[in-house]
């Protein structure tokens, strides 16, 4: 016990390195190596103790079954709760550092207390030792990240969902969950910098009055705030009350633009009965993509939920236009829409960005906008540019030999590991010169 709390304790100090090391290989190659080396020491030395407990309870071997199977019974019950706490409870208020350090300390401060009781000068001595170091440890000031205003880290909070951080720099306000970007709005009108808001906002040229839409996923707000400054009546689902209360506290969020519902976007689609004119589902990051969302069960509640001349718009990051993610996306959408088109939201072709799906069961027909005769300068990083590519360069996606997802067969995660990587990648090149902690 006292082997494992202190090699828990030097967990928040030996991560780093690890991390550091096992990074280049990829992230399934890093998480198994970051688990073994921080975990598997601890874990071997605790999965000691019920033997031993068991050696020493059992009084001769008639009462051996039944201290065994009183010890883990216990020991299951023990794990339950803890499981429960730690990912309700604990991790969300007091932090994964502390969390740690608590859990060390008290494996630290058992153990001792188990050499006292032996009264044996060398063991005593021991016992002292380590409650120095776990002192020392738990009161020595980690380099844990907190709100810095000042230095551009304007919010810090840990949800039961992520870690989320508000970043300012060079005048654009920067939204990341778990380490990626989702919004990026400029600090003094909330306009957003990322170009696939302004294809998502195409959406509504497919519609003469303002109508009803739903938003799944909420980010920063941004959505919310542009159809809800064209008239349109809004519904947000999103799962983590923590964005919700950010986007509001930072990124000029009001309540009256929109309606938010704090609730999985799936189970959201289960329980509720409404239609909408448009919907648009926006939960994805370069994190992850939560494969729950993107199975043909998953595109037929969305169906379900439209009205008859309803769009569904569907944003993920890829690399490429033509990605297998966005083939098989397309691939699935069409087990229940008529018409698929791709929008692009970036380029060139082969490189990593967002794309826009969008999906109905009626024509999808617009205008080809022309390119201004003699356009502004830095016309081509602006979102009027992004909106007139998106449209200008649309695509069928090839959806041959592309998977159908499902909720029984779906590998969207593990395809998405990839883009993690390169968007990561970028990001430290983002950041690389602004000294922030992202």
């Amino acid at each position: 016990m006292a082997g494992a709390g202190v090699w828990i304790l030097l967990i928040p100090w030996i991560k780093y390195p690890v991390l550091f090391i096992s990074a280049p290989f990829g992230l399934r190659f890093a998480v198994l190596t970051a688990a073994f080396f921080l975990f598997v020491p601890p874990l071997t030395l605790l999965g000691m103790v019920s033997p031993y407990a068991i050696r020493i309870g059992a009084s001769n071997l008639g009462t051996v079954g039944r201290t065994a199977g009183n010890l883990y019974a216990t020991s299951t019950l023990g794990g339950v709760i803890s499981a429960l706490l730690v990912g309700f409870l604990l991790i969300p208020n007091i932090g994964v550092n502390r969390l740690t350090f608590a859990i060390g300390a008290v494996l630290a401060i058992t153990a001792s207390v188990g050499l006292v009781s032996q009264r044996k000068r060398g063991k005593n001595i021991a016992a002292i030792l380590l409650l120095l170091f776990t002192g020392v440890i738990v009161s020595w000031p980690l380099a844990a990240d907190r709100a810095d205003p000042a230095g551009g880290l304007i919010a810090l909070e840990q949800s039961p969902y992520a870690e989320i951080r508000v970043l300012d720099m060079a005048d654009k306000r920067h939204l990341l969950i778990d380490g990626g970007v989702h919004t990026i709005v400029d600090t003094s009108t909330w306009q957003s910098h990322f170009p696939y808001t302004a294809v998502v906002d195409l959406t509504r040229e497919f519609f003469d009055n303002p109508g009803d839409l739903l938003l799944i996923g909420l980010g920063g707000g941004t959505v919310v705030k542009n159809f809800a400054r064209e008239g349109w009546r809004v519904e947000a689902v999103e799962i983590d009350p923590v964005v919700a209360k950010v986007a509001r506290q930072h990124f000029g969020l009001q309540e009256s633009e929109g309606k938010i519902f704090h609730q999985d976007g799936r189970q959201f689609l289960l329980t509720h009965k409404n239609k909408y004119d448009i919907i648009i589902m926006d939960a994805f990051g370069s994190s992850s993509i939560p494969f729950h969302l993107v199975t043909t069960e998953a595109f037929g509640l969305v169906a379900a939920h439209l009205e008859p001349d309803g769009v569904f718009a569907l944003n993920v990051e890829v690399y490429g236009w033509e990605d297998l993610i966005v083939r098989s996306l397309a691939a699935t959408l069409k087990m229940h829409f008529k018409v698929v088109r791709v929008l692009p939201a970036f380029e060139p072709p082969n490189g990593l960005g967002n794309v826009i799906n969008i999906a109905a069961n009626r024509p999808l027909e617009l205008a080809d906008e022309p390119w201004p005769a003699q356009p502004p300068p830095n016309y081509k990083h602006s979102l009027a540019y992004r909106r007139i590519f998106a449209w200008n360069n649309r695509i069928i996606a090839d959806t041959r030999n592309a998977p159908v997802l499902t909720d029984d067969l779906n590998p969207v995660d593990l395809w998405s590991e990839r883009l993690n990587r390169i968007a990561r990648q970028d990001l430290h090149r983002y950041f690389a010169t602004s000294g922030l902690s992202w």
